[in-house]
């Protein structure tokens, strides 16, 4: 289709925004397919009331009830998110074989023990398990962590034009040396997890007992602090600039601190956007979230398909207050809705959806 413009509109989407109008993307498949840019005389998002399954949600992983296993909080066909509460190593091994993990070390360090090595972790670091590898958490500690299953192999971005250094460097990719764990006892148990139903397998010996490996399939180790966005200093980028994860039907970014947008009349912060392909969720690690009132570290904002959503009104008037952004969050977002399970029942900030009303 041709590029067509009628009406009052910016020569720039997200810069010199008309006065008097607030400007909202409409675009598929995660800002990379056809999209347009609607000039409203009101905010989109100055509802005054909602409700049914199209709702924005907020709920604090804190007020989570953790009994020794994750809890799921979001799912789909495709990826399941779940937050974990750690402070002593579990009596048993683990091997999911039902799909790749990414571990999101929100708290606390340890080592992530793995028939192919061990990797030491700490706040910050995403530790990436594929299917079938024999691990185990072992924290110093108390330890947090956001855990997103997914049900095909996690991959790293196609940086394109981009080179092969940008968003993260290769060299900051680490990944396990093989230690042969010495066998103490005479009965060691590694439960594998398929279909969400547990087996469980008893050895004589000790299940991390590789001496060397070599190939293509491996566990690795990334730090959100290594992330390099990608920026333009004269108008606000899509989110899906800062894809750090891939997955099937859902992908997860990094927000890490960076400049704001220098050029004049530059929106500096989120655009409105209608999320019409995907669910977003929005996982807060650190930070000063400044586009989100009432949102503090631990917490997970969920905006489903369907509903429009961009900055707070606060956020929006005092936009040009910062020159820098000072936040550290992951964002999944899932090609496929995502359920809400029933278990975080007790988490939810009620008055989420309304702080997009002008006040």
């Amino acid at each position: 289709m041709p590029h067509l413009k009628k009406g009052i509109t910016s020569k720039q989407a997200h810069v010199a925004i008309p006065e008097g109008t607030f400007e909202e993307e409409h675009g598929r498949d995660g800002f990379y397919g056809p999209v347009s840019h609607l000039y409203h005389k009101n905010s989109p998002t100055n509802w005054v009331s909602i409700e049914g399954p199209c709702k924005p949600v907020a709920f604090n992983t804190e007020k989570f009830t953790f009994q020794g296993e994750p809890v799921r909080f979001l799912y789909n066909r495709d990826v399941a998110m779940y937050m974990h509460h750690l402070a002593k190593p579990d009596l048993f091994y683990s091997r999911n074989a039902d799909g790749d993990w990414a571990v999101f070390v929100h708290a606390g360090k340890g080592v992530l023990e793995t028939d192919y090595g061990p990797l030491a972790f700490t706040g910050g670091d995403y530790l990436i398990i594929p299917r079938g590898t024999t691990y185990r958490l072992v924290p110093e500690g108390p330890c947090k962590f956001l855990m997103v299953e997914s049900a095909s192999e996690l991959k790293q971005p196609d940086r394109g034009l981009l080179g092969q250094h940008a968003l993260y460097d290769p060299a900051s990719i680490e990944i396990p040396e093989p230690v042969v764990m010495p066998s103490e006892k005479s009965r060691y148990e590694v439960r594998i997890k398929r279909n969400g139903v547990f087996t469980q397998v008893i050895y004589p010996y000790h299940p991390l007992d590789v001496a060397g490996w070599k190939g293509t399939l491996f566990p690795w180790k990334l730090n959100i602090r290594d992330f390099r966005p990608v920026m333009s200093h004269r108008g606000h980028l899509a989110p899906s600039v800062h894809s750090t994860l891939i997955g099937n039907q859902f992908v997860i970014c990094s927000f890490v601190p960076r400049p704001l947008e220098e050029e004049p009349g530059a929106q500096r912060v989120p655009f409105w956007h209608r999320n019409i392909d995907y669910d977003e969720v929005i996982f807060y690690h650190a930070g000063n979230f400044f586009s989100r009132d009432g949102i503090s570290a631990g917490m997970v904002t969920f905006h489903p398909l369907g509903i429009h959503h961009g900055p707070h009104p606060k956020a929006y008037e005092n936009q040009h207050q910062k020159d820098r952004t000072d936040e550290y969050a992951v964002m999944l977002d899932a090609r496929n809705p995502l359920t809400l399970d029933p278990a975080i029942s007790g988490s939810f900030y009620d008055e989420y959806w309304s702080l997009w009303k002008t006040r």
